[in-house]
């Protein structure tokens, strides 16, 4: 146990001392590229099913929160469970969810301070692993270096980005209004296990006011 702490601890110092250290996608050619093998090259790299360690900082108003968040993601049934644990190893929250819900299990009475944080992180993990490629349907523009797809989603707008090397998805943004109301940007990508997996992902919600640094540490699956 106190092995595994010590663990904790030397990720979660590191993760506090760096300011998002993710290279953005090389600027490779996309003039040859067509969108719909982008897609479907990007469906085929992508898990259906995972479990990952994962540093986690979240930052809300002028306030750092980081954990070590454990993460198992089932894209097949849509279906998601994560645990997060303080530099110390206590458990902060545990929830898992879906398409429709998401169910707090437990969670550190101290959060509910500022919200109900474990939904939020929670939704947002829905968004980030999720909802990963444009529908046939969505209008496509493209240039030098991106291919961007833009289509309905909910009452807004979601905008899918694929870049560099890889043709992989660098960012998805949402839209209500012509305002950006979350954005989430995919870093890094290595092949893991036959699969790729982004080692660093930032998402900022604008209309909450907050960002969620989430850098890949192990991959269990």
């Amino acid at each position: 146990m106190v092995r595994f702490v010590t663990l904790l601890i030397g990720i979660l110092l590191a993760a506090g001392c760096t300011h998002i250290p993710f290279q953005e996608a090389e600027q490779v050619s996309f003039e040859a590229a067509d969108p719909k093998s982008v897609v479907e090259q990007f469906k085929a790299h992508s898990p259906e099913s995972f479990q990952l360690l994962n540093s986690v900082v979240f930052e809300y108003s002028w306030k750092t929160f980081m954990g070590i968040g454990y993460i198992d993601v089932n894209r097949q049934n849509s279906q998601f469970k994560v645990v997060c644990l303080n530099p110390m190893g206590v458990q902060l929250f545990e929830l898992s969810g879906d398409r429709d819900a998401i169910v707090t299990h437990n969670a550190l009475p101290a959060l509910t301070q500022y919200g109900d944080l474990p939904t939020a992180v929670g939704t947002d993990i829905r968004r980030i692993y999720f909802d990963l490629v444009p529908s046939d349907k969505a209008r496509i523009w493209k240039s030098a270096y991106r291919i961007k797809f833009r289509q309905s989603y909910g009452s807004g707008v979601m905008e899918y980005e694929f870049a560099g090397k890889g043709q992989e998805l660098v960012e998805k943004v949402y839209y209500e209004n012509d305002e950006i109301v979350w954005r989430i940007c995919y870093y890094e990508y290595r092949e893991q296990n036959g699969k790729h997996y982004p080692q660093g992902i930032v998402m900022i919600n604008y209309r909450h006011g907050y960002q969620l640094t989430v850098r890949q540490k192990e991959l269990y699956s």
